[in-house]
């Protein structure tokens, strides 16, 4: 199993180097050259199986020579051997044939922790392999940084470096990221927006120098192995729901679209996926597009969904190279496009098949209030407001009252407490184990939007030697 790259200017990679470099050297994100596919019937022999068994199962095909079964099965038992439920990521019937699934069980109580409690332990496995350290460099608009560093914390061979939006997340995932008193994780809030951090972390990336000399490596979304990791929830529910002899559809909050990339590899590999609903908040370029056929950006406006205060969803570049059939160029000119003048658009030949598959919905934040009020009032289930976007974009856009729709639950309530306690009148209470989270000590630093400020950061930071 080797990875190329979708703008076609990058070296050929195994897995492990995959899951080093990040972003690939041309600027493109890495995908599989082949995509494994299970048969009907191997699908139904997953059906029982414990999530972590499971997960073997799904991933390990694209390790394929880089790792031993045996050795990754003991790092996905011990990924997942810590979260909060049994089933790891339950089910929960909201109504008829209307379901939630709940991936907030994790040690950061957010949908971030399937990928990256196990990407920390691959790294892991693969540097002690090799003998090396790397620098781990990410941006997050709330949920990824603090699933990382929990991930990454106190490894001999990492040293990890965020960058988040001054004043742009909650409280409690900023907390989250800043009260982790480890040597080798460090803080950056940057005067700006999540597509600022977005930026600077894919200029250094981009200075090959500068990131061959200090060996830079991504956990964000555009690292493969983060939407490997995020397949296998979406082959546990659809198995548990009746898959492969039932087709099923998927809701999901998503604003920079690794989600929900997870779920269209999940439907290349078999599973029987009928519709896929992507909900947007304000921040709506990805419901424009399904719309209109246009990508373009926009202003980033703060909402009460801060994870998905995105304008440019680097994930869709991807998608786009399905669009065009892997056609590379086609990829480089649609992302030129976007980055010099803020717009491309689709034909509409081909947006009709995009369309066969996906559906868009928004919610403003008085819709979102309303949303988490109606759930609560009628199940008793508090959604924080990034869940209750994808429950509401699911029984808006659904297609069929006979086929299941999962709204992805990608976050606990209690991340997000102002704004369920203003919809319901209940302040959702943190897990005992981060009870103390407020009083904490935070360790983190404000730089400006400046991409030499940054790189000096991070050159102290991971301790360049000349």
């Amino acid at each position: 199993m080797t990875y190329h790259s979708t703008r076609g200017h990058a070296p050929v990679l195994p897995f492990d180097d995959v899951l080093l470099a990040g972003l690939a050297r041309d600027g493109g994100l890495y995908l599989p050259r082949q995509w494994p596919r299970f048969s009907a019937a191997e699908l139904a022999t997953m059906a029982e199986l414990p999530y972590a068994e499971l997960a073997v199962r799904v991933m390990h095909p694209y390790l394929d020579g880089t790792i031993a079964e045996d050795d990754f099965a003991a790092l996905v038992a011990d990924a997942y051997g810590g979260f909060d439920h049994r089933a790891v990521a339950p089910l929960t019937q909201l109504a008829a044939n209307d379901w939630l699934l709940e991936l907030f069980h994790g040690p950061t109580l957010a949908f971030k922790d399937y990928a990256l409690q196990l990407l920390g332990r691959l790294f892991d496995h693969v540097l002690t392999a090799r003998g090396q350290r790397v620098t781990i460099v990410g941006a997050t608009s709330g949920d990824t940084g603090s699933a990382a560093i929990e991930a990454c914390r106190d490894r001999e061979a990492v040293d990890i470096i965020i960058l988040h939006p001054h004043g742009r997340t909650s409280e409690v995932q900023r907390r989250q990221m800043t009260t982790v008193a480890a040597a080798n994780v460090h803080n950056i809030a940057i005067e700006g927006t999540f597509d600022d951090c977005q930026d600077l972390v894919k200029a250094m990336f981009g200075d090959h120098a500068f990131r061959d000399r200090l060996r830079l490596s991504a956990v964000n979304s555009i690292n493969w192995a983060r939407i490997l990791g995020q397949t296998v929830y979406y082959m546990a529910a659809g198995l548990a729901l009746g898959a492969p002899s039932r087709e099923v559809a998927f809701a999901v909050p998503t604003g920079n679209f690794g989600n929900v990339y997870a779920a269209l590899a999940a439907r290349r590999m078999g599973l029987p996926v009928a519709q896929l609903v992507v909900g947007s908040n304000a921040n709506d370029i990805l419901t424009r597009f399904f719309e209109s056929g246009e990508m373009s950006t926009g202003t980033v406006v703060p909402t009460l969904s801060p994870s998905m205060d995105i304008q440019i969803s680097s994930n869709f570049e991807r998608y786009l190279f399905d669009i065009f059939d892997g056609d590379c160029a086609e990829v480089t000119s649609r992302m030129g496009s976007l980055r010099q003048s803020g717009r491309f658009a689709i034909d509409s030949g081909r947006m009709s098949e995009v369309r066969a598959l996906f559906d868009g919905f928004r919610l403003d934040d008085d819709s979102t209030r309303e949303a988490i009020r109606r759930v609560h009032q009628e199940s008793g289930v508090l959604l924080d407001p990034h869940s209750a976007i994808g429950v509401a974009a699911g029984r808006a856009r659904r297609r069929s009252a006979a086929v299941p729709m999962v709204a992805l639950a990608t976050a606990h309530a209690a991340k997000f407490p102002d704004a369920v306690e203003a919809a319901t009148g209940v302040r959702p209470a943190l897990p005992a184990r981060l009870a103390d989270l407020f009083t904490r000590p935070e360790r983190y630093d404000v730089l400006p939007n400046d991409l030499e400020a940054v790189k000096a950061y991070v050159r102290r930071a991971a301790k360049e030697t000349s």
